[in-house]
């Protein structure tokens, strides 16, 4: 199957690790994907403060051009950014169900060159890995298992709502399979949807803040070792802002703050800095041994 890949803006800025990872992970499956040409921002956060239509037609954009670029039919986009994923979708199913909105943006679409006839899918990675490529492909090409390595799977408030498309909106728990598939321990807290602050943290501190606070703290309680997440702005939040955290409730904050495929890359015993584990703010420095010929992770 063919996977077109949609970075989006923040794949190649402050969430440029979890491109780096997401892509040699991938490839360490032997599953390359083909970057979207000539892609644009999906307007994500237009439709908040512009106009909802104008984000509507941002998005449809990169359709027409995901359509033009597949071969033989219909194409999986896959969108790593919990936030593009959300706004893709959002755009995708409007256009769908809304003759009037889809009349003005195919005008608009027309105007450019393009068309769109909905003709692929909008898809995450991790429902790739899991449904696609398989938890037992994943666990035996983990050389390295995450064992002993406790892990708090942190979805985000946008990866499954409203939109579950692979996943429970209120339980969800294909990244903690994930985790169990590389030999870690996904730790069970109830936290894994609760928003981290998102915007918040730039615009009302104190607000975003005491919502970064309550997922770190909660994650430390529970004797994690390390937040896994899907999501670059979540990511952003929960590590970068943890001195700030610390001295606001007075309280040592210190946990690393990893996206999944990151966690991958190290259980696959890919080179660290090809995952982008240099660009963390709070390091992570565990390594894991390579597991004895019989042993391995346990698919659950």
């Amino acid at each position: 199957m063919k996977y077109l890949y949609y970075p989006g803006c923040s794949m190649k800025s402050t969430g440029k690790p979890y491109e780096e990872s997401m892509l040699a992970v991938f490839s360490a499956l032997n599953q390359g994907l083909e970057e979207l040409v000539d892609w644009n921002c999906c307007g994500a956060t237009a439709y908040m403060s512009i106009s909802e239509l104008k984000a509507f037609a941002l998005s449809a954009r990169n359709f027409a051009l995901a359509e033009q670029q597949a071969v033989n039919g219909e194409t999986n986009l896959i969108v790593p950014c919990a936030a593009c994923y959300l706004g893709l979708n959002k755009a995708q199913k409007n256009l769908e169900e809304h003759k009037d909105i889809r009349a003005i943006i195919d005008k608009g679409l027309a105007s450019a060159g393009l068309s769109y006839t909905g003709r692929f899918k909008v898809r995450h990675p991790l429902d790739v890995l899991v449904n696609d490529i398989g938890l037992e492909t994943i666990q035996k090409r983990s050389i390295r298992p995450l064992a002993g390595l406790k892990v708090a799977c942190y979805y985000g408030c946008q990866l499954v709502r409203p939109y579950a498309e692979f996943d429970d909106a209120h339980e969800p728990m294909v990244m903690d399979r994930l985790v169990t598939a590389l030999g870690g321990t996904p730790v069970p807290w109830p936290l894994k949807t609760r928003c981290c602050g998102g915007s918040l943290t730039g615009t009302i501190p104190e607000v975003g803040l005491r919502l970064s606070y309550i997922l770190l703290r909660e994650a430390q309680q529970r004797g994690c070792d390390v937040i896994a997440t899907a999501c670059p702005l979540c990511q952003f939040n929960l590590e970068c802002y943890q001195p700030k955290v610390s001295k606001m409730y007075k309280e040592r904050i210190d946990i690393p703050i990893l996206f999944f495929s990151q966690l991958m890359g190290l259980a696959f015993g890919l080179d660290r800095r090809p995952l982008g584990l240099h660009r963390l703010f709070v390091p992570f420095d565990r390594t894991f041994p390579v597991a004895a010929a019989e042993g391995g992770a346990h698919v659950g």
